[in-house]
């Protein structure tokens, strides 16, 4: 899970919770944070039966009806607004899924489900994981996903990722072979990043702009399949019709020298061809990558370069903070 600046959301216009449950994301850019994440032994205060992989029993039965009434919710507001702009593969993955308004997904259901499609599994988790275990979860398909879910007063916003974001952000994508593919090598490239290369800056950035936050031409138009943005009713709106950002054909090293905002919307997308594309692209040695990484520029999230294939340039119109999707 990763939690945003110091920023604010209004009008559900953030994408409604941030990254996943790992610190990978903002360590860089909110060492405060980073540094609170609560240990293993301060959760197991609260959670007695936490693992040493910091997963939890879901506890499905705990869930009142106000919980269930807040997913509700949530859902159908982002069901009325993502057909014509998410891409089929992550609605298919709703139907496939059995994901529904009715209430929060029992977790050990959801995963039966899931694993006859692509083998992987959902974790409950209470809070922050350490990156080792992030990746290590990811690589032997498990998804950490929050066990709890917010308050009324936080529906428009939330600073930590909870079982909305991360079950309808994240998991319907998981139901795609090739992208369920692409997650579990992040997974163990992560390991190695961590390990051998000291490259988590460069690796959370692709995380960033794929699986949080990335977009995918078809030839009806641009859809999205990223969670930051299809979890977010006014950020799905903006990022495939605001004329105000970047939209950037997918280029790997591009994507890792590009910094990214985790307080307001993206000024630059980046827009895959195909997730099968996406999946070769990245299932490679990225030890001469990280290599080069260690000189040469890092950009802006609104730069443009010469070497960009640019989609959309954008106008650069929207008023960082308003949250306005036009």
């Amino acid at each position: 899970m990763a939690l945003p600046g110091n920023g604010r959301c209004a009008a559900g216009a953030c994408p409604a919770i941030k990254p996943p449950f790992s610190n990978v994301l903002y360590r860089q850019t909110a060492p405060v944070l980073y540094s609170a994440m609560p240990d293993l032994e301060s959760l197991r205060r609260q959670h007695p039966e936490i693992r040493s992989d910091f997963t939890i029993n879901q506890h499905w039965e705990r869930y009142d009806s106000a919980q269930h009434a807040m997913w509700r919710s949530l859902f159908e507001r982002q069901a009325k607004i993502l057909p014509g702009r998410a891409c089929g593969e992550f609605l298919d993955g709703l139907a496939k899924l059995r994901l529904v308004s009715d209430s929060i997904p029992d977790f050990d259901r959801l995963s039966d489900d899931l694993s006859k499609l692509t083998g992987w599994r959902v974790v409950a988790v209470p809070s922050l994981v350490p990156d080792d275990i992030f990746f290590d979860h990811l690589a032997n398909k498990r998804f950490p996903a929050g066990q709890f879910i917010r308050r009324p007063e936080q529906i428009d916003y939330i600073e930590e990722p909870d079982v909305f974001h991360d079950v309808f952000g994240h998991v319907p994508m998981l139901a795609h072979p090739v992208f369920a593919d692409y997650m579990q090598a992040y997974g163990k490239g992560g390991q190695r990043a961590l390990s051998e290369f000291g490259a988590l800056r460069n690796l959370a950035r692709l995380y960033w702009y794929t699986v949080e936050f990335g977009l995918i031409g078809k030839p009806e138009g641009l859809r999205i399949y990223g969670s930051g943005i299809v979890s977010s009713g006014a950020e799905s709106v903006y990022a495939v019709e605001s004329p105000s950002p970047n939209r950037i054909g997918f280029d790997l090293e591009r994507v890792m020298r590009t910094e990214y905002r985790i307080d307001d919307f993206q000024e630059s997308y980046f827009v895959i061809e195909s997730f099968e594309d996406l999946f070769a692209e990245t299932y490679k040695d990225f030890a001469a990558i990280y290599k080069r990484l260690e000189s040469g520029p890092t950009y802006k999230p609104g730069d443009i370069v010469a070497s960009d294939r640019v989609l959309t340039r954008g106008t650069h119109t929207y008023v960082g903070g308003s949250h306005a999707a036009e």
